[in-house]
């Protein structure tokens, strides 16, 4: 009778079978899980990144584009020219600031410059050599900034344009590195 007699259970080399193959499919899938994780960071901050630096390349190209001759040189210091080349130190209210820039008078009529802060790699704005403000988020840090001018001046028979090149990081080592021209858009006659 006892020959008769099923048991039910499980033995302990079969349990621990299936908990190490059990152990070995969640390890797998929450790597999975970590590594989308990780993916879907970094694919946030490369967005952060484009999204900042296309807003700050447009802000300064618009400007830039709109920019006129200054006839008198109250802005760039030189009689008849369209852009300067700042840096790399500069004094704005009282407080110093180093690092390369570029300096006009917008569509307004008002002394305006763009320039990299070499203290904290900020980009930022100035207007009438007022306190400047950031142009981009603390997220993120200018590398570096250069400026390269072509046609400033009324004598060289060129049409205005700036080159912008940066070079910007982000969070989680993402970073971009991005060149633009804008052509100014008024004509650069004899004044």
């Amino acid at each position: 009778m006892d020959a008769m007699i099923k048991k039910n259970g499980f033995t302990l080399i079969e349990i621990v079978v299936v908990m190490g193959i059990f152990s070995l499919l969640i390890g797998s899938l929450s790597s999975f899980f970590v590594q989308a994780l990780q993916g879907q960071k970094n694919i946030l901050a490369t967005q952060e990144i484009l999204g900042q630096t296309s807003y700050v390349l447009d802000y300064m190209s618009r400007a830039i584009r709109m920019a006129r001759k200054d006839v008198s040189g109250s802005c760039t210091g030189t009689t008849k020219l369209n852009y300067q080349k700042t840096g790399p130190n500069r004094t704005l209210e009282g407080v110093a600031y180093s690092g390369v820039g570029i300096k006009f008078l917008n569509h307004n009529n008002i002394c305006q410059e763009f320039f990299i802060d070499s203290a904290d790699l900020k980009l930022k704005e100035s207007k009438s050599g007022a306190a400047p403000v950031d142009l981009i988020s603390a997220n993120l840090k200018v590398n570096s900034f250069n400026i390269v001018l072509s046609g400033e001046t009324q004598r060289d028979n060129d049409q205005p344009k700036v080159t912008l090149f940066l070079d910007i990081k982000g969070k989680n080592q993402s970073k971009i590195k991005i060149q633009t021209t804008v052509s100014q858009r008024n004509l650069d006659i004899e004044i």
